[in-house]
């Protein structure tokens, strides 16, 4: 961004793809896998859907597909802040212009990281390129491109940044065709060497290339980590006591009239990336998918219940940049004894919990007087009043609890 040459004619997207092309035809590269970080991921994404034949493997890390500029009314005014911001003290002696930069991109860097990187800001580029490269990454937008990505695709995010939401890096992965979203657990933009989430990012980079680890030893194939589920239960075991979760887009039907099979596959994409996401956070089974809903399994009541809270926070946040079409999860949970059968589990227990589910409402959380009596001692969850009900199928009233969410 401005450390090769000052003096630049210009500075906009497609000149920072023809800028890829040129060095990968310099170097003479037939076939490559290609990184792509920040404002660059946008770059290597455009450049993968030119030149298929040249890309063997995606990575994109702290990426986006639509820029600041583009992400609504809120993140707009935010970005056109932040370019006032620069035009106004870039330049500038004295640092702490520049330290807002660095610390949104790196909050968790030691004082000497910050200096660094004030310091390298300053000397990297002039006022005025620096505006200039503000307004063509904050105007980016590769959102239609992302479904002729041929390549396979690693797309990694840091969960607590706030330079690009982990939102953003969900939808790159929800577009791409069988892309895999991985979270890393940190609020830098780009993690840092000295925490965990900089070994977990080389971690999951190396076994999706197929590459050796630091020890030598050979990598795991990526079909393998792809298809890696944690056991529940001892092999030898037919049934045991489990936590079910199940999920369900409330008017999904309704949604998919309106919006149209093509559109509304985009967005079952981006609620099928978030449901995932949190199961594997939290150490879900995933038993099954229902189309527009899910039944997991956990081994713990409040791994179950942190999943479900995650994901109606996850939803909000996606809904949050997305109002005119906003996506209605309805969660309900249930503990007890269950048979496992071939990777499927069965029983009244799980009957209860899916009755439980649907009478939830869209963004709410319901579980049952037994899941919420097994966690409630731990003082981690709120819930509302006790609610009775009559679920189909099943003799009786039956007491449940709404979730409160943080």
């Amino acid at each position: 961004c401005g450390l090769s040459d000052w003096n630049v004619d210009e500075i906009s997207f497609e000149a920072w793809v023809s800028d890829l092309e040129t060095v990968v035809d310099h170097v003479g590269l037939e076939r490559f896998a290609l990184m792509g970080i920040s404002q660059g991921g946008a770059v290597a994404i455009e450049y993968a859907v030119r030149h298929p034949e040249r890309v063997s493997h995606l990575v994109l890390c702290g990426a986006y597909a639509r820029g600041a500029a583009k992400r609504g009314r809120a993140s707009l005014e935010e970005f056109e802040a932040l370019v006032t911001l620069t035009r106004q003290g870039w330049g500038r002696n004295n640092p702490a212009y520049r330290q807002v930069f660095t610390s949104r991109f790196i909050p968790g860097a030691s004082s000497e990281q910050m200096d660094w990187v004030n310091e390298l800001q300053r000397i990297s580029t002039s006022v005025e390129n620096a505006t200039r490269i503000m307004n063509v990454y904050g105007n980016i937008d590769v959102l239609d491109r992302l479904a002729q990505v041929a390549a396979p695709t690693l797309v990694l995010h840091s969960r607590d940044e706030v330079v690009v939401p982990v939102e953003e890096g969900r939808r790159v992965a929800s577009l791409i065709p069988n892309a895999r979203f991985v979270t890393l657990d940190s609020a830098n933009h780009a993690p840092l060497e000295d925490e965990p989430a900089w070994q977990h990012l080389l971690s999951e980079v190396r076994l999706f290339l197929g590459t050796e680890r630091d020890d030598g030893s050979d990598a795991l194939p990526q079909s393998a980590v792809e298809v890696e589920r944690p056991n529940l239960l001892p092999p030898a075991a037919p049934k045991g006591t489990v936590t079910i979760l199940f999920t369900d887009i409330e008017g999904s039907t309704a949604m998919t009239e309106r919006l149209g099979d093509v559109r509304a596959q985009s967005v079952l994409r981006v609620h099928n990336t978030i449901i995932r996401e949190q199961v594997a956070a939290n150490e879900g089974f995933e038993v099954k998918s229902q189309g527009d809903g899910f039944m997991v399994a956990f081994s713990s009541a409040r791994l179950a219940l942190e999943c479900a809270i995650r994901i109606q926070q996850s939803v909000a946040a996606h809904n949050a940049d997305n109002r005119d079409e906003p996506i209605r999860v309805r969660i309900g949970l249930h503990t007890g004894e269950a048979i496992r059968e071939d990777e499927d589990f069965f029983g009244k227990n799980v009957i209860l919990a899916a009755r439980i589910a649907s009478v939830a409402r869209g963004e709410q959380i319901l579980v049952s007087s037994l899941l919420k009596a097994l966690v409630e001692s731990s003082g981690e969850f709120q819930f509302g009043e006790a609610r009775e009900v009559e679920l189909k199928g099943l003799a009786g009233v039956h007491q449940v609890f709404e979730v409160n969410l943080p």
